[in-house]
């Protein structure tokens, strides 16, 4: 098995993108292999696999693979490294286009293009907050600072879906949450029928949040888009900052500006970068 890749990045959130148009033959045998393609020691290394495919409904479809081979519905880092990526190929007219995904149609919008800086902005449609619809074993809606005890362990949670669901939790210094401890439980907890990604999130200012994260599928990773926009979403029902403001969210590669606007809709502006282009050739073949 052989096919050309390029390495992605989105505030330290990296894919492996591959040109699904060009190897419809092999597709399958490269999405069994994508934990394997994922591992930072003995293949690529990434936090998952995006392929560029067509589709029906939209310009383009983003199929998403986390780095355990799991399906995600959506990616918000991945999805502007996907729009980056389709406007470098000049495969589209204007600055805005439409890319479908599980989680529904995106529209992404490229902002700024330069040599020293590539900003995209999405439109991220609606946060889910219906409980039974995140989804999470709570009928509420929203499902705002419930208490919870996990293992003897209490916690106060905001539940919300950006097309995947998020379970967000505010703490008072992110820095010392046990994300790598709590993460792995509380992706798994029975409260969540199809896991969920986990936010620990540190309220900095009104305008500025601080927030880490266990990706459900992948682990602790530098950030996670759609997890900012939930988390802002989150801060915004409980109050810690005002419908309509942008805010800053600082993860730990980097920063996002995400506003849940007046039409309902979540806006998450942020950077893409290309980091390198690859071929993958099969080990065992080149040696036969």
């Amino acid at each position: 098995m052989k096919f050309n890749f390029t390495k992605w990045h989105g505030c330290g959130n990296d894919f492996i993108f591959i040109d699904g148009t060009k190897y419809q033959a092999i597709l399958e045998q490269i999405i069994k292999k994508v934990p394997y393609l994922c591992d930072r020691h003995r293949g690529i290394g990434a936090d998952g696999v995006i392929f560029v495919l067509p589709s029906e409904k939209s310009d383009f479809r983003m199929q998403i693979f986390n780095s355990d081979g799991s399906e995600a519905e959506m990616c918000g880092n991945g999805i502007r490294c996907f729009a980056k990526y389709v406007y470098q190929q000049g495969w589209v007219d204007g600055r805005s286009f439409t890319v479908e995904t599980k989680a529904g149609i995106m529209k992404p919008t490229i902002l700024h293009d330069s040599d020293d800086e590539f900003l995209v902005r999405v439109d991220m449609g609606e946060p889910i907050l219906a409980g039974k619809e995140i989804p999470v074993k709570i009928d509420k809606e929203p499902v705002v600072a419930e208490n919870i005890e996990v293992e003897g362990e209490k916690f106060q949670i905001t539940c919300v879906s950006m097309g995947n669901p998020h379970c967000i939790i505010f703490v008072p210094d992110a820095e010392k949450a046990q994300v790598d401890t709590w993460g792995p439980i509380l992706e798994k907890w029975q409260l969540f029928p199809q896991k969920t990604n986990v936010e620990f999130v540190q309220v900095l200012s009104e305008n500025k949040l601080r927030m880490r994260v266990w990706e459900r599928g992948a682990g602790i990773t530098m950030a996670c888009g759609t997890g900012a926009c939930a988390s802002l979403t989150a801060a915004v029902l409980n109050k810690y900052v005002k419908r309509g403001a942008e805010v800053e969210l600082q993860l730990d590669g980097g920063s996002l500006k995400i506003t849940w606007a007046e039409d309902g809709h979540i806006y998450m502006t942020g950077p893409a970068k290309e980091v390198f282009k690859g071929c993958y050739e099969d080990a065992e073949k080149r040696t036969r």
